[in-house]
């Protein structure tokens, strides 16, 4: 299958490596801005690196695109991939806001382009395994739920990796993330417990302002599923360790999962140190899925209707905020 990639930052980087390693993959053309990445992706190996991703999209031999650009220019990019019929695996939030998402799933629609979004948790086995807890009755009827996605955001230390040592600016203006942690980390949790629950029947917020931002840089969220759960949800951007820990109390057995690293840049560099095809990562496994589900024409999960809903959750969290003066 012939990939190409728009986007080589963090996320991008990773994609870079995994592309370049799997064997039913080829990585046809990049695409970004930066001539300093463009550079770091054909000393790992690209063949083909293009400033313009409209170029890319243009390249008939593609079949598929990863979109891992910042949030204000996923729908312009993906809309472009699906007018083409390119199909694509796009890094969450899928857009900045629900008007956003419906227009790249109407364009898909129209042109029969599947859409994937990159919800990475879905693919980490601790996670998964909670799911097939759920489904098999052993823990009973989950009546409670705690989550937590806490991690540094856009404050990690950036120059370790390579990257420009201020935080890009957008990341901190809403009118081009369409919110702040809740947005960025929330819409993870949000997603797998729908994938757990079903449908959320309401949803309210307490949002944080540490840093004296205009977008929360924390946020508690209170939701309950039309199928009876309760879930609690904590996000942050105020720690460079991350850790992401589901807890579920049922009826009959209670269990978690949790995923910790010591901190994402140590994480990255790991991940990009490794030349190893068998390397585990949640989003290799993510990859390796969506290449599944085009080649075998199959309609992946997360797709984009999914992230429509939690952009949609998101939404109504964001209206419903708890003041806790």
């Amino acid at each position: 299958m012939r990939l190409g990639l728009i986007g080589l930052g963090y996320i991008g980087k990773i994609h870079l490596r995994h592309c370049l390693n799997l064997e039913s993959v080829e990585l046809v053309a990049v695409s970004d801005l930066s001539k300093k990445a463009l550079n770091f992706a054909k000393r790992m190996g690209a063949k083909k690196t293009l400033s313009k991703y409209q170029q890319l999209l243009e390249d008939p031999s593609i079949d598929a695109v990863i979109i891992a650009l910042p949030t204000y220019l996923h729908a312009s990019c993906a809309k472009s991939a699906a007018e083409i019929g390119k199909d694509i695996l796009v890094e969450k939030p899928l857009a900045r806001n629900v008007t956003e998402a419906r227009e790249i799933i109407s364009m898909a629609r129209r042109n029969d382009s599947k859409v994937m979004v990159g919800y990475d948790m879905r693919f980490s086995p601790p996670f998964c395994a909670l799911k097939e807890k759920i489904e098999s009755g052993i823990l009973g009827d989950v009546q409670i739920a705690y989550a937590s996605n806490i991690g540094a955001g856009p404050f990690f230390h950036r120059a370790e990796l390579g990257m420009p040592k201020p935080v890009p600016t957008w990341w901190f203006q809403k009118e081009l993330t369409g919110g702040g942690a809740l947005m960025d980390l929330g819409c993870h949790i949000i997603n797998l417990f729908r994938w757990y629950f079903g449908g959320i029947a309401s949803i309210r917020s307490y949002l944080g302002y540490r840093y004296n931002l205009d977008i929360e840089d924390q946020a508690t969220c209170i939701a309950r599923f039309i199928s009876g759960p309760v879930a609690v949800i904590n996000v942050g951007w105020f720690s460079q360790e991350s850790q992401k820990k589901v807890e579920l109390f049922g009826t009959v057995r209670h269990a978690i999962a949790c995923r910790t690293a010591e901190n994402r840049v140590l994480a990255a560099m790991k991940l990009l140190a490794t030349r190893s095809t068998q390397y585990e990562s949640t989003y290799l496994r993510e990859l390796q899925y969506f290449v599944h589900c085009v080649k075998h024409d199959l309609p992946p999960s997360p797709s984009g209707n999914d992230a429509l809903k939690d952009l949609e959750a998101i939404s109504l969290a964001y209206k419903n905020q708890i003041s806790l003066k």
